[in-house]
């Protein structure tokens, strides 16, 4: 009998099966009827209710709160902030609303992505939304004032930044736009595709900006999936929080815009990938976490992540520790008053004959800390073992 192969499943089929989407779907229908349910008692248990708001107003105002997917992981996703966000194009895009302020900050001449916009070939409903096309040059000169930066952010709803100088844009808008990530420059791709030849060599970029931008239809098409897109915001944590949706929408779109997101996120930006997710939730600004999916594992590796009281690296930290605490002690049973300045000679002579301090106390309290951590570290072996 022939051996049986051994069939591994690819990185994109192991995040399908961290996502599990009947999980998923649940999750969102009971969040979503959760969140309807509190809405209603809110308004209801409300003090003083407004007599001349009608109820569509609660309806809307409950359809515009956000959804978020929520995903831990074991180790840390990022070592630094990241002030470029990541896209996630979704199944169904967040921003629809025909009455979004978008101002577009483009490479140098603004005029040239002006005039694209102004072509027939690009759609008419996105030129109506694009209030503003300005390029970097004239965003420094004209909005060097911390005054006129806050006006500019209260002008406009989406801020889309030309990939090729997205970089730049931190120094230039400072902390008005990059101290939240609530409007921060959406980085999008406005130059054309490399068409290649009749004979499959791909032509070389020219160095004119305006000659290698994209054309109407393209330019509106990038704009479009970057508007609608889930805005990655990586920091230097194991929890990543993605806006997926709102409360107005259907339990099927916020599952499928949540398997998207999730999916992506294990593929793209988890590092060892579904190995290192260690739960994924669905929550709403006001309500408790909804778990997707949780790890059997709390650790990536249990050898490297667990640290037994008796390796070198125990020791070290625990003298290190000591250390510290004894520079505490003695700072602290100093004197309070200002003495007089003591002579060098004098400084020597004291340090040389200066007594050890007593820290059997501080002693005895590590040594108490240090069999209360063993005990929580075999009780959590146990747990995982079981």
């Amino acid at each position: 009998m022939a051996p049986s192969k051994q069939m591994t499943l690819r990185s994109s089929d192991s995040a399908l099966q961290v996502v599990d989407p009947d999980q998923t779907l649940k999750a969102s229908k009971a969040l979503l009827a959760h969140m309807k349910k509190a809405s209603k008692e809110k308004a209801a248990s409300a003090d003083k209710k407004n007599l001349l708001a009608a109820d569509s107003d609660d309806e809307t105002a409950l359809g515009e709160q956000p959804i978020w997917l929520t995903l831990t992981t074991k180790r840390h996703i990022s070592d630094t902030n990241r002030l470029k966000p990541g896209k996630i194009v979704l199944p169904h895009p967040l921003n629809t609303d025909p009455e979004v302020s978008v101002c577009l900050i483009s490479a140098d001449p603004q005029r040239h992505y002006k005039n694209l916009i102004a072509s027939e070939e690009f759609p008419e409903e996105w030129r109506k939304r694009i209030t503003r096309v300005i390029d970097v040059g004239k965003l420094q000169a004209k909005f060097k004032q911390y005054e006129e930066q806050r006006k500019l952010y209260a002008e406009h709803d989406v801020f889309l930044g030309d990939s090729r100088i997205i970089n730049r844009l931190p120094k230039v808008l400072g902390k008005t736009f990059f101290k939240t990530t609530a409007k921060r420059p959406i980085p999008v791709n406005l130059e054309s595709r490399n068409k290649p030849k009749a004979d499959g060599k791909k032509e070389k970029k020219p160095k004119d900006d305006e000659a290698r931008s994209c054309t109407p239809a393209e330019m509106a098409a990038k704009i479009e999936k970057a508007v609608g897109a889930a805005l990655v915001h990586l920091s230097p944590s194991t929890n990543t929080a993605i806006r997926i949706g709102y409360a107005g929408w259907k339990a099927e779109e916020v599952a499928a815009n949540a398997r998207t997101v999730a999916e992506t996120l294990i593929e793209k930006y988890v590092p060892q990938k579904e190995k290192n997710v260690r739960s994924i939730y669905l929550k709403g600004p006001e309500t408790v976490a909804l778990p997707v999916y949780l790890a059997g594992e709390l650790w990536l590796d249990g050898e490297k992540d667990i640290v037994s009281n008796e390796s070198e690296e125990a020791k070290a930290l625990a003298a290190a520790e000591k250390a510290n605490i004894g520079k505490k002690r003695k700072s602290l049973d100093g004197p309070s008053e200002e003495a007089a300045p003591v002579p060098k000679k004098a400084k020597k002579a004291k340090a040389k004959t200066a007594p050890e301090s007593d820290d059997s106390k501080l002693d005895k309290e590590i040594a108490e800390r240090k069999a209360k951590l063993k005990k929580q570290k075999a009780a959590a072996k146990k747990a995982v073992d079981i």
